[in-house]
């Protein structure tokens, strides 16, 4: 199923520009080194490109930035506890409580390549055939069109399907193909790729039932990361969830959410949503 032009317009052609702070040293580096990038793209040092965006806001100058900071990291059912509680627990309580709209949406924030995205939609497809004949839609946002590119395609190589893909996964939900693999068709029609911008999402979007930010938050100066949470609460449902990153808390940031105590990840609901 593809979003409406609604859901579309609302999400396309953004982008989600990190912040500059609370990186250990290790990872400074590292994004010191991608901003030089960025900063010889648009002929200049990384003084002088933080001061020409900061002056002109130039759009493309931004996305060269955010794009050379990006990373990229992902893969099939990353982090497996975080699934086996959404499968578990998250999911059914969900689909329990929409179960006279029949419609469940769902929001993978930074999802890089898809394979998280995709993840979602096996797992739907594979343990929950009651939403046979429900309105399902599981977007993909992120920050670079050519990791969308490729999320869209929704073709892997080998070594891409062996991190953390099951086998009953791989038989079931993706076809071979003669360079590696493909989600299947079924599992590709329940997904949509956009391109998304985290700190101007507009509420004429439906709220998410389930929203997935994970690891990105860790991008972000503390203000920032306060920024984002508030306008991800604003597109959520009053009773929907929130999963972050194992090493990302709401808490520090907001109080917006209310944690739960879980082994499998950081889990939260809206504070004020029950």
């Amino acid at each position: 199923m593809d979003c409406t032009d609604s859901d579309i317009e609302s999400f396309k052609d953004g982008r989600m520009a990190p912040g500059r702070g609370g990186f250990d040293t290790a990872r400074g580096a590292l994004f010191d080194t991608r901003r030089m990038q960025a900063g010889r793209m648009a002929g200049t040092g990384l003084e002088d490109l933080v001061a020409v965006l900061r002056r002109d806001g130039k759009p493309h100058l931004h996305r060269a930035e955010a794009e050379a900071l990006a990373t990229g990291e992902t893969s099939f059912f990353r982090d497996l506890p975080m699934f086996e509680e959404l499968r578990e627990r998250i999911l059914p309580e969900l689909i329990v409580r929409r179960g006279t709209e029949r419609r469940l949406r769902l929001w993978s924030a930074g999802c890089s390549t898809g394979q998280e995205t995709y993840s979602l939609a096996m797992m739907l497809s594979e343990h929950f055939p009651e939403l046979a004949g429900w309105d399902v839609r599981v977007i993909g946002t992120d920050v670079s069109e050519p990791a969308l590119q490729c999320a869209r395609s929704g073709r892997y190589r080998r070594s891409e399907v062996e991190r953390g893909l099951p086998r009953r996964f791989l038989e079931r939900q993706m076809e071979r193909q003669s360079h590696g693999w493909a989600v299947s068709e079924r599992v590709r029609g329940l997904c949509q790729f956009i391109l998304g911008d985290l700190r101007e999402m507009n509420r004429a979007v439906p709220p998410f039932d389930l929203v997935l930010l994970r690891n990105v938050l860790l991008y972000l100066a503390p203000i920032e990361r306060g920024e984002v949470l508030k306008r991800v609460r604003k597109q959520m449902a009053p009773d929907g969830v929130l999963i972050l990153g194992a090493a990302e808390r709401a808490e520090d940031s907001t109080a917006l959410f209310a944690g739960e105590l879980t082994l499998g990840c950081s889990v939260y609901r809206p504070a004020n949503g029950r």
